[in-house]
């Protein structure tokens, strides 16, 4: 968007009965013009980048767990994390954790005991709430179980391509996979349909929250 500045000339009339021979011009003041200053854009683009190193700075922060507890983002960084968010960048990430994940795998000595496991989160590992997330303002609405648990039992959440990408390999490799979610056991028919429905549809164990941990915070 391009600023220009634009100057305001106060023009001052003068009433004709005033224009007799005793008028001295000298007593009323000229025209005023007003310059705004010309940098307008540049300043925006400042403020702009300004911004842009906090919400950066912030999203480093709350990914190493190195923030205060928080309940929504910053507002001034909303359009900062739905564009990363939507854009490249978080699939750039997704697909680094990844091929990590299956350089690690592939350097892995297997035991002949059958005993090895790969264990798999879902929300945000195996299934992106991306969809949820932006009808949520992108973590400007204070998160709402009640809300997550209606996007949960949709169960339209896609496949992380990465992820599973990562799982194929791994059960290629001939490793056990379990899968590990904080969703409560209520809502299992409703994952195992899901996941299969996007192309995870093999595992050993899937593990649900049980019930009379439903309204209990687990600490680590």
């Amino acid at each position: 968007m391009r600023f220009f500045g634009i100057c305001f000339f106060l023009l001052m009339f003068v009433s004709s009965g005033l224009a007799d021979d005793g008028y001295d011009s000298r007593a009323f003041p000229r025209p005023l013009i007003i310059e705004y200053p010309q940098n307008n854009e540049f300043q925006l683009k400042e403020s702009l980048e300004e911004i842009r190193l906090h919400c950066t700075s912030w999203r480093f922060a709350a990914e190493a767990n190195n923030l205060n507890p928080w309940k929504t983002i910053p507002p001034e960084c909303a359009g900062y994390i739905e564009e990363y968010m939507t854009g490249r960048g978080y699939h750039y990430d997704l697909e680094r954790v990844s091929k990590e994940a299956q350089i690690f795998a592939n350097s892995v000595k297997l035991g002949d005991d059958g005993r090895d496991i790969w264990v798999f989160d879902v929300d945000e590992t195996l299934l992106s709430n991306l969809p949820y997330y932006a009808r949520h303002g992108f973590g400007l609405e204070i998160f709402d179980h009640a809300e997550f648990d209606k996007w949960v039992e949709e169960g339209i959440a896609p496949a992380i391509n990465s992820s599973l990408e990562l799982y194929r390999d791994v059960l290629k490799l001939g490793i056990k996979v379990f899968f590990l979610t904080g969703r409560r056991e209520t809502h299992r028919n409703v994952t195992v349909e899901n996941l299969i429905k996007v192309g995870f549809e093999y595992w050993e164990k899937l593990i649900l929250r049980s019930v009379c941990f439903s309204s209990i915070k687990l600490e680590y």
